[in-house]
């Protein structure tokens, strides 16, 4: 069986909540080559979607997975939240509700019942880790209710959350109805950025999560923009579907370009050369160094300036001559 790579482009619309029924299909397929933790991920997003069709492909093959894909899938730094629900449903493997309750991403809601799946030893790492309790009263306020707790330990939570507000020890027991990945939440995101003076976005951009960059790639502010590249936290995923993006500014695809690591990532390099609004400087200086199957593929691509089709065109004929 052929197999089908998933492209960074197409693993941003679903997680964005875009894509037509046969690229959402295309996640679901056997012949999919991508790692395994991203394609749960897709697939829990899936799982979710309105499409009745691609809802029930998406469950079929995730039921297929093994709880380890799960476990690993949850250790990214920031999965999309569909994914935290999906294993919500199996906090009776006590490796996923582990995963689940330290996870400092995961929805509140969802906090009880992970921690209602915690096995001994489960509970004592987390008890273990003051930086995370005292950070997550949430988390804190539900081992409080861990059938294994043990005496001590749940003496010593209460004296953690001596004089903490009540309202923050008590984790909903319910998903607000609300969904987190829905058109109303970005909304909210875009207003919350909107009151933000440059350096909050700064920071933001620094240091905040995929979706939050996902919008401040597009800031109006050069200075915002750079600060998203030089993100720790961001991953070459990301770089690879920036690049492939044709509403970011050419000062953005600039600056991968710049980027010696970034130019290091083939995928980049194609997604730049692909992409009709990189500057014809840049995909000309590129094009020396790109690989066959890619320089054949530009010279079909009828979407990039006439000039970077001509010269591939002309690159294909000269390597195809020197072969022979």
């Amino acid at each position: 069986m052929t197999e089908r790579t998933i492209s960074s482009e197409l693993c941003q619309e679903i997680l964005s909540g875009r894509g037509t029924r046969e690229r959402k299909l295309a996640v679901c397929g056997s012949g999919v080559r991508m790692p395994v933790t991203e394609r749960v991920e897709l697939l829990a997003v899936l799982a979710e979607d309105t499409d009745t069709v691609v809802r029930e492909r998406a469950v079929g093959v995730l039921l297929a997975q093994p709880p380890s894909a799960l476990v690993s899938a949850l250790a990214q730094e920031s999965p999309a939240v569909p994914l935290f629900r999906y294993c919500g449903n199996f906090i009776d493997k006590p490796d996923i509700a582990l995963a689940l309750a330290r996870h400092v991403r995961c929805p509140p809601y969802i906090l009880p019942k992970a921690c209602e799946g915690l096995s001994a030893n489960g509970l004592q790492e987390l008890f273990s880790d003051l930086d995370l309790l005292s950070s997550q009263p949430y988390l804190t306020g539900a081992l409080l209710r861990a059938p294994a707790l043990a005496p001590e330990q749940r003496e010593q939570l209460r004296e953690l959350l001596e004089k903490t507000d009540k309202k923050l020890m008590a984790p909903p027991d319910e998903e607000p109805g609300e969904n987190p990945v829905s058109r109303e939440k970005r909304i909210t995101l875009l207003q919350r950025l909107s009151k933000m003076t440059v350096v909050e976005r700064v920071q933001l951009a620094l240091k905040g999560n995929r979706e939050e960059r996902l919008v401040l790639i597009r800031d109006s502010c050069k200075v915002v923009q750079r600060a998203v590249l030089q993100s720790p936290r961001l991953t070459e995923r990301e770089v690879e579907s920036f690049a492939a993006m044709a509403n970011l500014s050419e000062d953005v695809l600039r600056l991968i370009a710049r980027n010696r690591v970034y130019i290091g990532n083939p995928a980049v390099v194609r997604n730049l050369m692909n992409n009709p609004k990189t500057p014809l400087d840049i995909t000309l200086h590129l094009l020396p160094n790109i690989s066959g199957p890619d320089l054949k593929a530009l010279t079909l691509n009828r979407n990039i300036p006439e000039t970077l089709r001509t010269m591939a065109t002309r690159l294909h004929r000269q390597r195809a001559m020197q072969r022979a």
